[in-house]
């Protein structure tokens, strides 16, 4: 169980893939086949990562062999998002019984 505010998926691409690779959000969206305004969403956290999406991301980066795998990538936007759903009182539900 992650017991700290993972980072959104969005930001490890903004921080360190980016940079590293030396792209611009438009370079990196044309690479990937997606609209900038869809990678820039993921980038700053408005959108998750698809499953669509963390194909591309893995493809695009060598490979599960050689990079992050689309695997990786859904993991981190789980983590994140049910770390965000844990921030927010418990939904109401009734125990299932046996009918």
């Amino acid at each position: 169980m992650v017991m700290f505010n993972p980072p959104h998926p969005g930001e490890t691409l903004r921080e360190d893939v980016l940079p590293e690779l030396g792209l611009t959000v438009t370079q990196a969206a044309i690479q990937l086949g997606v609209s900038r305004i869809t990678l820039s969403r993921v980038l700053h956290g408005h959108a998750a990562v698809s499953v669509d999406l963390a194909r591309r991301l893995e493809k695009w980066l060598g490979g599960a062999a050689n990079g992050p795998s689309a695997d990786s990538w859904l993991r981190q936007q789980l983590e994140y998002d049910l770390w965000q759903a844990r921030q927010t009182p418990e939904p109401s539900v009734q125990p299932a019984v046996m009918a």
